[in-house]
C-alpha cells in the first residue's frame, strides 16, 4: 500500500522532499530519504537514470503537439511527460519540442504579465468560481473554481450548461462532499448561475461569506482562464471553428447537439490533464510576498510547511444531504436525451465507434450529420 501511494506521489512530478512531507501529513507514514530512495529502487522509479529512449519521448511530443499540447511550454510538456511515465529531463524535452515545434516555442518566449497584489490567508480560505465562454457557440460550457491561496483546481467542467444554477451547485456539492467541508469565503460574479451556489455557502458556512464583483476582479480565475486557453482551450477552439468556417456548423439544435455528442468527453480529457499537470506545476517565486511559491497541490494539501492553516470549515452531513437534494448533477449524456438516443440508433445502424481523439471525432461527426440530414431530406 505504501509503495502505491509513493508511486503515485513520484509520477505527479513531486520532489523528494515533497513526497516525504506528504506521506507525513496525509498518511502518518514517516520515513527517511533513504528509506524513500531505496523503495523508488525497488519500483524501478527514477529521475536521473533508466531513462525513456529518446524517440519514445519524441513520438508522446510529437503526439501531443499534434492536438492540444501544441499550447504547452516546455516545462508544462515535461510534466505532462513525467506524468504519463517518461523518464526524462527538461532539457531534452526543450531539445525536442525546438526540434518538432520551432516556431511555438519562439512565440512562447515572450513578455510577462504584471499583475496586482493579491492575498489570501491559506488554502480553502478563498475560492473562486466562474464560468469559461470561448467554447459556449458550440454548446460547450466549461465552469471552474480555483483556490485562490494555493491555486489548487478544485473542479474543471465542462457541460451542455453553465447557466443553470443548481448545475453549478452540483459542481460545489461534489467538491465539499469530497472534502467534507466548504470554504470560508467564495468569490463569484453577478450572474445568476451563481445564486444558489451563495445560498448554500452562506448555509453551510455564515453569512456574508459570498463576495459577488465583476469578472474582472476575480483574479485567480480569471488569469487561469488565460493559461487554460494557452495550454488548452485555443486547440479546440481551432478545431471547432474549421467546421463553422467551412459550413458545417450552423449553430441549429443538430449541429450543436452533434458537437457536444462527438467532443464533450474528449474536451473532459483534456481539462482533466489540464488539471492534474496545473495542480503539480511549480509555481515560480513572485515580487509579493503574501504569494507563496511552489506546486498547487503541496501548498493547498500541506499549508504547514509554508507558516499557513487550512480554512476549510467542516460540514454535517445531513446538511450537505439537505443541499444536494437542491442540486442537478451531470446525467452522463453529452447532449438532449432524445437527441442522444438518435444518435446512438445512427451509429448503431451505420457501425460507427465513440471517438478517442480529434480526428475521430471529427469523422464521426461529419457522418452522424450527413446520414441524419440526407434522411431529413428525404
Amino acid at each position: 500500500m505504501d509503495q502505491d501511494i509513493i508511486a503515485t506521489y513520484f509520477h505527479l512530478g513531486l520532489s523528494y522532499t515533497e513526497i516525504l512531507y506528504a506521506l507525513a501529513l496525509n498518511h502518518r507514514i514517516v520515513i527517511s530519504l533513504r528509506t524513500l530512495k531505496r523503495r523508488l529502487r525497488q519500483q524501478r522509479l527514477f529521475r536521473r537514470k533508466h531513462f525513456t529512449d529518446i524517440l519514445e519521448v519524441a513520438d508522446f511530443i510529437f503526439d501531443q503537439i499534434n492536438e492540444s499540447g501544441i499550447m504547452h511550454g516546455y516545462r508544462w510538456m515535461h510534466l505532462k511527460c513525467l506524468q504519463a511515465g517518461k523518464v526524462v529531463q527538461r532539457d531534452t524535452v526543450y531539445a525536442v519540442m525546438k526540434i518538432l515545434d520551432p516556431d511555438g516555442l519562439q512565440l512562447r518566449r515572450r513578455g510577462r504579465l504584471i499583475r496586482r497584489e493579491y492575498f489570501a490567508r491559506g488554502p480553502n480560505y478563498l475560492w473562486h468560481l466562474d464560468s469559461y465562454d470561448k467554447l459556449k457557440t458550440y454548446g460547450l460550457r466549461i465552469n471552474g473554481c480555483i483556490d485562490g491561496f494555493s491555486r489548487q483546481i478544485v473542479w474543471l467542467n465542462v457541460y451542455r450548461t453553465s447557466s443553470d444554477p443548481k448545475v453549478i451547485a452540483g459542481y460545489y456539492m461534489e467538491a465539499v462532499s469530497a472534502m467534507e467541508g466548504c470554504p470560508s469565503m467564495i468569490r463569484g460574479d453577478m450572474g445568476t448561475e451563481n445564486g444558489r451556489v451563495a445560498m448554500m455557502q452562506e448555509f453551510l458556512s455564515e453569512q456574508n461569506s459570498f463576495i459577488y464583483g465583476k469578472s474582472t476582479h476575480n483574479q485567480r480565475i480569471e488569469a487561469f482562464w488565460c493559461m487554460l486557453r494557452k495550454e488548452c482551450t485555443q486547440f479546440w477552439i481551432d478545431a471547432l471553428k474549421t467546421l463553422k468556417d467551412v459550413g458545417d456548423f450552423t449553430g441549429d439544435s443538430l449541429d450543436t447537439g452533434l458537437v457536444q455528442f462527438c467532443f464533450m468527453s474528449l474536451v473532459q480529457n483534456d481539462l482533466d490533464r489540464m488539471s492534474s499537470v496545473w495542480n503539480c506545476h511549480r509555481i515560480r517565486r513572485s515580487k509579493n510576498q503574501n504569494v507563496p511559491n511552489g506546486r498547487p497541490v503541496v501548498l493547498f494539501s500541506m499549508p504547514e510547511l509554508f507558516g499557513r492553516r487550512d480554512y476549510l470549515k467542516p460540514v454535517d452531513q445531513e446538511h450537505i444531504e439537505a443541499c444536494c437534494t437542491e442540486c442537478t448533477f451531470r446525467d452522463g449524456l453529452p447532449c438532449d436525451e432524445e437527441l442522444f438516443e438518435l444518435f446512438i440508433i445512427y451509429m448503431t445502424e451505420h457501425s460507427l465507434e465513440h471517438p478517442g481523439n480529434v480526428e475521430q471525432a471529427l469523422q464521426l461527426y461529419h457522418a452522424l450529420r450527413d446520414a441524419i440530414r440526407q434522411d431529413l431530406e428525404q
